[in-house]
């Protein structure tokens, strides 16, 4: 035993030495198998004999400089595993097909009555397929039609005109239901397609003068000047810009004390009546803005109108109010106006994802019948953007749902207004 780990092997030579880290049994330096268990090894000779003197190995000089355990070739252990997974994984090659293989793929004779899968199959040139069928349009192509028929820029008279003057009252003594966006939208759409048409602001808000691009601010000869001062009509009136047609009355904040002065005056419930009566000039449709109240002012307009449109928002507020207005309306039907009745319901805000709207529909429609316009306004955004740039849906996004769907109202109100369409111009 040396201090370097190298021993002396009896079998050998001295100059033979073979290192411990590489010695295990079944080593030999020369690179065969040892004897192991019983049986002869690989040399031929078998266990207890003596075995054959070994032959000195000479070596060159490089492998005398590499260590007695390193690879022969000079690569690492891990260089060598990778040499042997990728000839673990070398491509296969394509087999060539065998005759039986070959004879297996060869094509069977025809069947009777069987069908070729790429057989040519003769097509009809006039079939047309139904994703493009000539009847369908495109979503963009369709707004345009809609929005062409709702602006009506020809200016003929497309919807009826009644034999006489139609006023009507919009009243709903609840709040936010859609008032003054129903008598703004419904007076552009039968101004557009050739009705003459008179807008009352009667709310101290004048939201309606708002939604008309009407100038209402303090000073400007408004509809509490009529009211209080008697002022004509006409003097008050102002034509709407850009709608041929419609003229509005707009409203300041001075009518906010109009239902106070208002008490001590004569006849005070059909001042305003007086004053539509002595207008000179003829308008279709005069439609009268109230406020959410049932005080004086909404009095006025239900002596003045023969008429009454009550919006409906789709929710169980606006049913609970309405017994409420409609005992108001007889009281006013049996002492100031015998002409007075309730024509029209238009439900508004309708959503048709919850199940309470379709509930209200129903139970309205079951109440007042025919009276229910079948137009149904839904929630749509474009409806409250428009009043921020001083303009109808109609005019500001007449392609949409909400402009769609007054313009359908508004068609219905008018068929309903004359047994047959006249067609006279103004």
């Amino acid at each position: 035993m040396h201090d370097d780990g190298r021993y002396d092997d009896p079998r050998g030579s001295a100059s033979d030495h073979v290192s411990r880290e590489t010695s295990y049994p079944g080593w030999s330096p020369g690179g065969s198998s040892g004897t192991s268990g019983a049986g002869p090894s690989a040399d031929g000779v078998t266990p207890g004999s003596e075995a054959p003197e070994p032959t000195p190995v000479r070596r060159s000089a490089e492998a005398v400089s590499r260590p007695a355990n390193a690879p022969a070739d000079g690569r690492s252990d891990g260089t060598r595993r990778n040499a042997t997974a990728s000839a673990r994984f070398e491509p296969a090659v394509p087999q060539q097909p065998t005759p039986d293989a070959v004879r297996d793929a060869a094509p069977h004779p025809p069947v009777a009555g069987a069908v070729e899968p790429y057989a040519d199959v003769s097509v009809d040139p006039s079939f047309v397929p139904r994703e493009t069928a000539e009847d369908d349009d495109p979503p963009l192509a369709m707004e345009a039609m809609r929005a062409v028929q709702i602006l009506n820029p020809s200016g003929e008279v497309t919807m009826p005109r009644p034999e006489r003057t139609r006023v009507m009252c919009v009243a709903n003594q609840k709040g936010g239901v859609g008032k003054t966006t129903t008598t703004v939208n419904l007076a552009v759409a039968l101004a557009l397609h050739g009705n003459r048409v008179l807008v009352i602001d009667l709310d101290p808000q004048g939201n309606a003068s708002t939604g008309l691009n009407v100038p209402h601010h303090t000073g400007v000869p408004d509809v509490y000047d009529c009211l209080i001062n008697s002022l004509p009509l006409e003097e008050v009136a102002q034509t709407v810009e850009g709608i041929p047609n419609l003229w509005c009355v707009p409203a300041t904040i001075d009518l906010a004390g109009a239902e106070i002065e208002l008490v001590s005056v004569v006849a005070r419930e059909s001042r305003l009546a007086r004053a539509i009566n002595a207008y000179p000039g003829h308008f279709d449709y005069v439609f009268i803005d109230c406020p959410p109240s049932l005080g004086l002012l909404t009095v006025n307009a239900l002596v003045a109108a023969e008429e009454v449109l009550i919006p409906i928002q789709c929710e169980y507020y606006a049913l609970e109010g309405l017994n409420q207005l409609i005992n108001n309306i007889n009281l006013v039907r049996q002492h100031l106006n015998p002409k007075l009745e309730v024509s029209t319901i238009l439900l508004t805000m309708y959503d048709r994802r919850t199940r309470l709207a379709d509930a209200v529909e129903q139970d309205v429609r079951n109440h007042f019948g025919d009276k229910v316009l079948r137009a149904v306004i839904p929630r749509n955004v474009r409806v409250s953007e428009a009043p921020s740039y001083g303009q109808s849906v109609m005019t500001y996004d007449p392609g949409s749902r909400g402009a769609t769907s007054y313009f359908e109202a508004a068609q219905e109100i008018a068929d309903r207004g004359v047994k047959e369409p006249v067609g006279r111009n103004a």
